[in-house]
């Protein structure tokens, strides 16, 4: 696939850039090749390839799945400034 320079300079204003002409013809052979190398990459047969989200294989490590109180909740009502029977107790302010 093919580039233009009218593509580089609107590729170079959505991305806020100020180019030169030098600098539009050096980056119009740079996108060019860089889509060249795309394209190569799509006659590869990837169908026996599974989906992977990192290089390296590796599971996450898994704790139970139980709920809690977080065997803290004395110690967080302490620092409230009112508290009721477990709960916060804050000024109502829908009527």
């Amino acid at each position: 696939m093919s580039v233009d320079r009218a593509t580089v300079r609107r590729i170079a204003h959505l991305a806020r850039l100020a180019i030169t002409a030098e600098e539009e013809a050096r980056l119009e052979k740079e996108l060019s090749g860089i889509l060249d190398w795309v394209a190569q990459l799509d006659e590869l047969d990837t169908s026996n390839v599974e989906p992977m989200t990192r290089v390296a294989a590796m599971t996450m490590k898994k704790r139970e799945d139980r709920i809690t109180d977080g065997f803290c909740a004395g110690d967080i009502l302490k620092n409230a400034p009112m508290a009721d029977d477990h709960y916060f107790v804050v000024p109502k302010i829908v009527e």
